[in-house]
């Protein structure tokens, strides 16, 4: 196995000024060394990672890290800047720099080392070290930890013999609950007596102290972290907790979900713990296991910066009897916690999130029962709608009657399309004790004919009556009912009223205005609401907006109307322009963009033709200022002509794989290449103004450098 760092990879004179600057030069002494193949491939990767979230810690520390296929071996360079770097910290510029490579396919025994070092990283005596520290070699043996900083005792190892020539610092816990020296716990468990630790991470008799001791039980808490790339941040989060833990007296066991894999927390942990901390960048995996006890749910920064306030948090809602939420998507905001950082959401972006839950477990439905019902069509044409049940007549032979089976599927799945809204809407508010009010509450929209916004409602009032009755203090014996059925029986009952007898109706009236509106659209109006469509389907490609347009047409599709099949046309067609322009601008002026953006280029061909807008997000995401608000042009562009064409569809999905299921389709066709020309005309012209260095080293043969903006 190779070192992980030499004295090669260090600069204790690092010049650079920027972020990105600081990582090529570490860069550059990692490709000397023959550790990375392709510098330039490598560095986007890096760059790439650093715009997911920064890399820079309190206490003048930067780490940037990522997996690359460019690399051969985990390895670490360190740099020491005597001017500070900015790499986003909020306490200013960073003077340690470590950047930390890791292959795509890196062994679990190197994971292990790089995880240890980010442990380090919070031990002041460690920092310390290397800021005193004028020898490269010294400095790379006390980052390898065979170097042991004087204010630590010396001598210690992590007592895991898969990290046995890599020993660190005295005191610094050992991987998967391993003791340290003087009985430090490691991630996953809490020593026993004398600093042995207990069965699957359960502490012993000595596990707690002070106030804690003395009332005979102390407070447990169980925590998972982890970041996107699962070397630093998820276990300098870990350290940080448990830290903040001991000074409190208080049992915590941590989950560390990073790159080397994870080992679940035993589940009598779980279930004796009085609550739970989430300090994560992506999803936290088998949530479910934490149900039903109380939550802070906050980005994995949160937990290396502010430990202590998160075990405070977590001490004041158990107080409190509140019961977190375990659904929802993989970002720190959808939780309980709020905001990144642990700082609560703001409401609409937790009412976005609401919304974005029901809608993404809607769009299968949509998808599957729309294009069955549209393939029935091109069967059977639009009569087969009132077929006889194929329950009653079908014959082999003919094919009418496949036609109206698949008719009848799809319908079938349509019907579903209220309920699972306002079921997932609930959900991502109030969890799985939602899922039934909040199903109850979609169906009965259905009933009173409040349609699509009677099912929004409905969910969004689900979620709240589950969260008001979670709010409630019970006794103990009486959680584990609460969410299987006192809660759905008490909400369903309240939801249910609300939507027969308060608000159903009303939403039903609004519902049938909004349709006689899409059915009176002609001339301006059309062209207005078009180009609405269009810059909302191209402004976030993918994002909440564009769900919000897509979600709008798909439930006029419900129950179809003139009007509602134009707006479903105009949402399809300028959901196809960004993709579909940025590969034509990547045909056209190929020198504008970066080697793997004209590789993305051909892809988004097919990605464009096949209404997935998510294939211009990576060119989105280099070149913001430039993309977006020309494929938002492009884009209001192709929904004011579908508009204007009187372009329909009933198909939700498809591209222009659908394209003899549409209205007008060569009509539709031109709309879509207009906006695709306007939108690549205005990339090319945007970015041929600027002339970036990417171009110019094109120009001159010189490898190709990635452009950030």
């Amino acid at each position: 196995m190779s070192e992980l760092i030499t004295a090669d990879l260090v600069d204790l004179d690092l010049s650079a000024e920027t972020k990105s600057a600081a990582s090529r030069s570490l860069a550059e002494r990692m490709a000397a060394a023959g550790r990375v193949t392709d510098l330039d491939g490598f560095l986007a990767d890096v760059a790439a990672r650093e715009a997911q979230m920064p890399t820079g810690l309190d206490g003048g520390i930067g780490i940037p890290h990522c997996r690359s296929a460019h690399v051969t071996a985990p390895t670490l360079a360190f740099g020491r800047s005597a001017r500070g770097i900015d790499f986003g910290a909020p306490d200013g510029p960073a003077d340690l720099v470590f950047l930390i490579a890791a292959p795509a396919g890196a062994d679990d025994d190197h994971l292990t080392i790089l995880s240890a070092l980010a442990r380090r990283l919070m031990d002041p005596a460690f920092t310390d070290a290397l800021r005193a520290e004028t020898d490269p070699a010294a400095a790379a043996a006390l980052v390898r930890g065979e170097q042991v900083p004087a204010p630590s005792a010396p001598g210690a190892t992590t007592g895991d013999p898969e990290t046995a020539e890599a020993p660190v610092p005295a005191g610094t816990p050992g991987p998967a609950g391993t003791p340290g020296p003087a009985g430090t716990p490691g991630p996953a468990g809490t020593p026993g007596p004398a600093g042995t630790p207990g069965p699957a991470g359960t502490p012993g008799p000595a596990a707690a102290s002070g106030a804690s001791e003395a009332a005979g039980e102390p407070f447990r808490i169980v925590a998972v972290t982890s970041c996107p790339t699962g070397i630093a941040h998820t276990y300098m989060a870990a350290e940080s907790l448990e830290a903040a833990a001991r000074a409190e007296g208080v049992v915590l066991s941590v989950e560390t979900q990073g790159s080397a894999g994870f080992e679940r927390l035993d589940p009598a942990v779980i279930a004796s713990a009085d609550a739970v901390i989430w300090a994560h960048d992506v999803e936290v995996r088998d949530r479910a296991r934490f149900a039903g006890k109380p939550l802070v749910d906050v980005g994995v920064k949160a937990g290396i910066s502010r430990p202590a306030e998160l075990v405070a948090e977590a001490r004041r809602r158990a107080e409190r009897g509140e019961i977190g939420r375990v659904a929802g998507g993989d970002s720190a905001e959808e939780g309980t916690g709020g905001g990144a950082g642990g700082v609560p959401a703001h409401f609409g972006v937790r009412l976005r999130t609401y919304l974005m839950s029901g809608v993404s477990y809607m769009v299968p439905f949509v998808a599957a029962g729309g294009l069955l019902i549209a393939l029935s069509f091109a069967l059977g044409g639009y009569e087969i709608a009132s077929a006889k049940s194929v329950a009653d007549h079908f014959v082999w032979g003919e094919v009418d009657s496949w036609a109206a089976l698949l008719n009848q599927i799809g319908t079938a799945a349509f019907g579903f399309l209220v309920p699972v809204l306002a079921g997932y809407i609930a959900y991502g508010m109030a969890d799985r004790p939602a899922l039934v009010p909040g199903f109850v509450g979609g169906a009965v929209a259905l009933t009173v004919d409040a349609g699509f916004l009677g099912g929004l409602v409905a969910g969004l009032l689900a979620g709240a009556v589950v969260m008001a009755i979670q709010r409630v203090k019970v006794h103990r014996t009486l959680r584990g009912i609460m969410p299987v059925l006192v809660i759905p029986l008490l909400a369903s009952i309240a939801v249910g009223f609300l939507m027969f007898i308060v608000v159903g109706k009303p939403i039903a009236s609004l519902q049938s205005a909004l349709t006689e509106w899409l059915n009176g659209l002609s001339g301006s109006n059309a062209v207005v609401l078009g180009v609405v469509l269009g810059l909302m389907m191209c402004f976030d490609m993918g994002g909440p907006l564009n769900k919000v347009a897509y979600a709008f047409a798909v439930g006029g599709l419900a129950d179809p109307t003139p009007g509602s099949l134009k707006v479903m046309a105009a949402v399809m067609a300028a959901g196809m322009v960004p993709p579909l322009a940025m590969a034509l601008a990547t045909t056209v002026r190929g020198g504008l963009f970066t080697r793997t953006e004209r590789e993305n280029g051909r892809a988004a061909w097919v990605l464009g033709a096949s209404f997935i807008s998510e294939g211009a997000i990576p060119f989105a995401a280099a070149d913001p200022m430039r993309v977006i608000p020309s494929v938002m042009a492009g884009g209001a562009v192709t929904g004011a002509l579908s508009m204007a064409f009187g372009c329909t569809l009933r198909a939700p999905h498809g591209g222009v794989f659908v394209v003899p299921l549409i209205g007008e389709p060569f009509l539709y066709l031109v709309a879509v290449a207009a906006g695709t020309a306007v939108a690549a005309g205005l990339v090319v012209t945007l970015k041929g103004l600027r002339r970036n260095p990417e171009a110019a080293a094109v120009a001159a043969g010189k490898p190709e450098v990635p452009v950030t903006v």
